[in-house]
This record gives C-alpha cells, sequence and structure tokens, in this order.
C-alpha cells in the first residue's frame, strides 16, 4: 500500500519545481525584461524556453488537481466545519 503522505509530498515537491520553472520562464519571456536589461529576443532560445514554459504550466495544472483531489475529504470537513455555527473557539482544528 502507498503511504498517503509520501504521494503528498512529492506531488508538493512536482508542484514547487514546475513553479520556480513556469515562474523563470515567464519572467525571460516578459517584455519589460527586454527593455530594462536590453537583451535582444535573438539572444535567447525562445523556442526552447516556451517550450519549458508551456510544458512546465501543464503539468503544473495537473499537479494541482491531484493535489486538490488528495485533499478532498479535508476541504470538505473543513468547509462544513467553518459554516456551522458552533460555539468555542478551535473546534475545526482537531
Amino acid at each position: 500500500m502507498v503511504n498517503k503522505a509520501r504521494i503528498n509530498y512529492w506531488v508538493d515537491v512536482g508542484l514547487v519545481i514546475t513553479f520556480i520553472a513556469s515562474m523563470i520562464t515567464g519572467l525571460i519571456k516578459w517584455p519589460g525584461l527586454f527593455r530594462l536589461t536590453g537583451i535582444r529576443h535573438r539572444d535567447l532560445p525562445m523556442l526552447e524556453i516556451s517550450l519549458v514554459h508551456d510544458w512546465s504550466g501543464l503539468l503544473m495544472v495537473i499537479l494541482v488537481l491531484v493535489h486538490l483531489i488528495l485533499h478532498f475529504n479535508w476541504m470538505v470537513t473543513m468547509t462544513k466545519c467553518l459554516f456551522k455555527k458552533k460555539k468555542g473557539v478551535g473546534k475545526c482544528e482537531k
């Protein structure tokens, strides 16, 4: 049997990696960067940068969906708990 905590860990690691890749390539593709730095588009491998950006974004979407599926029961429980009118503090954190 696969440990859910281990799956969560690797999904989160994948999210961090794909986020960083998407963020860096997005900043490189940002037109303002070229104006600020004087770098020209032809100085960089823009096709490869765009491919990394697109694929890392797509993989990040898939990993977010897996993350939401893994945490679905927790989200339902927390939503119910937060919208119930209970007296006392800290009832939802248990």
